[in-house]
C-alpha cells in the first residue's frame, strides 16, 4: 500500500497544479473586482466556509511558513474585510469572504468543466470521497483543519473532485511531517535536507503513513481511481 501512495502522490499534485493554472487568469480578474488580495483564501476556500480557524491552525497549515509573513497576511484580511477575529483569537469568514469564494467555486467549476468533459469525473469524487472519510488525521495536523471539505448543496463533481483532491494533500503533508519529527527534524532542517540515506527513510515512513485511507478502497477501486487520476492531467 505504501507503494500506491508513493505512486498516486505526483498525479495527485499534477491534478490539483493543473485546475489553478487553467483558472488562473479568472481567479485574479475575481479578486480584482472584489478589490481585494486573495492571499490565502483560495487554499482554504473549501476550509473556512465549514469552520472558524485560529492562529495555531494556520501555522500548522503554512508549517514551512516564516510566522511573520502569515501574521502579516491575517492582518492584510482583517483590513480587507474577509476574516474577522473574536477575543478568543478565533478566526471567522465574513460575508465579503464568503461571497468571494463562492465566486472562486464559480470559476473553479468553469475551470474543470473546459478539463474535464470527457471523464467520469462523478464516480472519481466519489472514490476519493470514501478516501476522505476514511482519513485519520494526525492530533493538531493540518489535514484535522483541511478537511472535510465545504460542499454545499449543488456543488459540481468536478468542483468535489478538485477540492477533495486538494483536501487529501494534507493528509499525506502531516505524514510526511509526522516522519520528519520521527526522525528528529525541524521544518527548517527538512527543507535544507539533501538526497541521502535519511531523506530515503523519511520517504519511506511517509509513504506509509499516507497510505492508511487508501485502504478503505478496493484493488481495483485503488486502480481506479488512480488510471482516472492520472488521465485528468
Amino acid at each position: 500500500m505504501a507503494s500506491y501512495a508513493a505512486t498516486i502522490a505526483p498525479v495527485i499534485n499534477a491534478v490539483h497544479v493543473n485546475v489553478h493554472a487553467s483558472a488562473r487568469r479568472e481567479r485574479d480578474d475575481h479578486a480584482e473586482a472584489c478589490g481585494l488580495t486573495p492571499g490565502f483564501l483560495g487554499d482554504l476556500r473549501y476550509a473556512l466556509p465549514a469552520r472558524p480557524v485560529t492562529r495555531d491552525d494556520l501555522s500548522v497549515v503554512h508549517r514551512y511558513g516564516s510566522a511573520a509573513d502569515l501574521d502579516a497576511e491575517i492582518g492584510d484580511h482583517l483590513r480587507q474585510g474577509t476574516l474577522a477575529e473574536d477575543g478568543d483569537g478565533v478566526l471567522r469568514l465574513t460575508a465579503a469572504g464568503l461571497s468571494y469564494i463562492h465566486g472562486l467555486y464559480e470559476i473553479h467549476a468553469k475551470a474543470v468543466g473546459r478539463l474535464w468533459a470527457a471523464y467520469d469525473v462523478p464516480g472519481l469524487a466519489a472514490l476519493l470521497g470514501e478516501v476522505l472519510e476514511a482519513a485519520v488525521a494526525e492530533p493538531g495536523g493540518a489535514f484535522a483543519v483541511m478537511a472535510p471539505p465545504y460542499e454545499p448543496e449543488g456543488t459540481p463533481p468536478g468542483v468535489l473532485l478538485f477540492n477533495r483532491v486538494a483536501a487529501l494533500r494534507y493528509h499525506r503533508a502531516d505524514a510526511h511531517a509526522a516522519a520528519w519529527r520521527e526522525a528528529g527534524l525541524t521544518a527548517d532542517t527538512v527543507v535544507e535536507l539533501g538526497c541521502g540515506p535519511l531523506r530515503d527513510r523519511i520517504e519511506e515512513d511517509t509513504n506509509r503513513r499516507a497510505a492508511q485511507p487508501y485502504a478503505a478502497l478496493t484493488g481495483g477501486e485503488r486502480e481506479t481511481l488512480f488510471e482516472g487520476l492520472l488521465a485528468l492531467i
